[in-house]
């Protein structure tokens, strides 16, 4: 059966101010401002429309000192998507910032890795440092879920749709998982956490808070046998995505770009 070739569209949602010291293992010595973007990620063809995480609210933005920039919900209609229809969401991971607005999608299945629930629930999270950027509601919210039948647990690589793959990566948070999708132009990998910004991936270079460094950097071999090119791994955090990829409407230039449409080359935003 031939895969379909999905439209995929990132839509920013928040945003964050802050240095490049915050954003890096081993500190650039000449320290510039780099913020952070916030996304979710949409997959679309095939009859399907399936979601890459789900972002947090207004609530946690002030918890966290964040900007919400567009409700998620708010930017999925604008993309013409009801949040309420949608019935399969990937959870890359379970950081506040990629599993909360818990009551906007009543019909969904959540996909999520085996090992990044009992990450998330065992003894690791006795621990302040490791439990940071977890929250115990968005927890708390997933295992209920699990009692009403709608999470689905995946075990490394799974099919969601047919060209549609999750692959456990790692390293940033034991369980992170990154998404492939078949595209017009190649498969394309989501990155999510797995690289947060283009230099992390371009150069080798690490996010601070992470499990486990050697899988971050093993994790960059490993999208690049997934992916087509460099030019076809999107990281998760950076504002860069929005000026390299084309907006999908010039309504929404600056809040959601076409992922399946060819950016500029990558190894222009490279430190």
């Amino acid at each position: 059966m031939t895969e379909p070739a999905y439209e995929v569209y990132a839509l920013k949602y928040a945003h964050h101010d802050r240095h490049s010291r915050e954003n890096f293992l081993v500190e650039d010595p000449h320290d510039s401002l780099s913020p952070l973007a916030y996304y979710v990620w949409v997959i679309v063809g095939g009859g399907r429309t399936i979601l890459v995480d789900t972002g947090f609210d207004e609530h946690m933005a002030r918890r966290r000192g964040r900007t919400i920039t567009i409700p998620v919900a708010t930017g999925l209609g604008a993309l013409g998507i009801d949040a309420g229809s949608i019935e399969d969401i990937i959870l890359t991971h379970l950081h506040y910032d990629h599993c909360g607005n818990h009551d906007v999608f009543p019909r969904a299945r959540y996909h999520v890795q085996d090992t990044e629930v009992e990450y998330a629930t065992g003894r690791y999270m006795t621990h302040a440092l490791m439990k940071m950027p977890f929250e115990v509601e968005d927890v708390v919210s997933l295992v209920r879920r699990v009692y009403a039948g709608r999470v689905v647990f995946h075990d490394g690589a799974g099919e969601i749709a047919p060209g549609v793959s999750v692959h456990k990566i790692g390293g940033h948070s034991k369980g992170l998982q990154c998404v492939r999708v078949t595209t017009r132009r190649g498969p394309v990998i989501l990155a999510s956490d797995c690289c947060h910004l283009y230099p992390h991936f371009l150069e080798g270079r690490v996010y601070p808070v992470t499990y486990h460094v050697g899988e971050v950097l093993e994790g960059y071999r490993t999208m690049r046998t997934l992916a087509a090119s460099d030019d076809h791994v999107v990281p998760g955090h950076d504002p860069a995505v929005l000026e390299l990829y084309p907006p999908v409407s010039q309504d929404l230039d600056g809040v959601a770009a076409r992922l399946d449409l060819a950016p500029r080359a990558v190894t222009m935003v490279a430190g």
